[in-house]
């Protein structure tokens, strides 16, 4: 065993990923033991109310497997989280189809939609890039969202969302469809090395645009890094320090590029991540309906939620849910 070798603990630094993995695996034995005790538990007590005829009894112990069945699925989930970055923070970018204010106001209620989802799962959120729509709404927008395998969860939300309703922005009241998608990446942990070639960077600073102060607003502390090779460009402003968003910046890049080395070196472009030149307008992955009816589809899993308010309130457990344990047909409510 690793662990048990005399110089393991010699280097504090190259403990952490094992650590770290034994703890997760611990923590997998642990939950399996204690739903085991459980169903155990509840079936003696079933037997003993069927024995007794106890109504009361025979009521509790329904609770009780409503309740181990919620967490059956929890753990079935989990488990389906055993990839190699699924425990890693994610980076998520959303960015506004064609469409102008249209989609710009729907890029703005995804952005809020998975701001409440990060926040139902008390996971930690830091805004790497925000870039204010014209007149409503938002271009583009970049989040870094903190928590356990919470790339393992948002992974399911990378591709196209389609949102059909009556536009707010047009006086007619005639029936728009707008467009938005989401970029999911895995952010790359200290223990993995990303090497970039400065001479392959072209950084530009300029002042940043939209709210955040005088200071923001008037030093050229945004920072915009294009890398040559590959063509990614990443940007960050919302830091006063110009070198602190070259940090956040850099570590945007770094993900990206770890996450594309990844998709070639598996051969699995479409089903990892689907980059910017697949996801074409009408390749949607869900679709939002406000009108003429109200009702969320995932188009992957034939998932149906009509509680739309719930859903773009951060209710998007049941379709990550059905994602990743591969689960079809529709749903009115529910959740992990």
């Amino acid at each position: 065993m690793l662990i048990a070798k005399n110089d393991f603990w010699d280097n504090p630094e190259a403990t952490k990923p094992v650590l770290k993995e034994r703890t997760r695996i611990t923590g997998k034995i642990d939950g399996y033991q204690e739903l085991a005790t459980a169903l155990e538990e509840a079936d003696l007590y079933l037997e003993l109310a069927r024995e007794e005829q106890d109504r009361e009894a025979l009521k509790e112990v329904e609770s009780q497997l409503t309740d181990l069945t919620q967490r059956i699925d929890r753990m079935m989930l989990n488990m389906m989280l055993d990839g190699d970055d699924d425990d890693k923070n994610a980076i998520v970018s959303i960015n506004a189809g064609a469409g102008g204010t249209e989609a710009q106001d729907w890029a703005e209620m995804l952005f809020r939609m998975y701001m409440r989802w990060i926040e139902r799962k008390g996971f930690t959120v830091e805004t790497l890039d925000y870039q204010p729509g014209d007149e409503a709404g938002i271009k583009s927008v970049t989040i870094t969202a903190g928590g356990d395998y919470a790339y393992g969860y948002l992974k399911a939300e990378n591709g196209v969302h389609r949102l059909v309703r009556i536009s707010p922005f047009n006086a007619g009241g005639k029936r728009h469809t707008s467009f938005a998608s989401v970029f999911v990446y895995p952010e790359v942990s200290d223990e993995i090395e990303v090497d970039v070639d400065e001479k392959d960077l072209r950084v530009d600073v300029f002042r940043a645009s939209g709210a955040g102060g005088q200071h923001v607003n008037k030093t050229s502390s945004a920072v915009r890094i294009t890398h040559m090779p590959s063509g990614i460009v990443v940007q960050c402003q919302q830091e006063k320090s110009q070198h602190r968003n070259r940090d956040l910046a850099m570590k945007v890049l770094k993900a990206r590029l770890y996450q594309k080395e990844r998709e070639k070196q598996q051969e699995k472009m479409q089903a990892i991540h689907n980059g910017k030149d697949d996801i074409a307008w009408g390749s949607q992955i869900r679709s939002y309906v406000l009108h003429p009816y109200q009702m969320i589809k995932d188009h992957r899993t034939q998932i149906e939620i009509g509680n739309v308010n719930e859903v773009l309130d951060g209710g998007i457990d049941p379709f990550i849910e059905g994602v990743l344990l591969g689960k079809t047909g529709k749903q009115a409510e529910g959740g992990i």
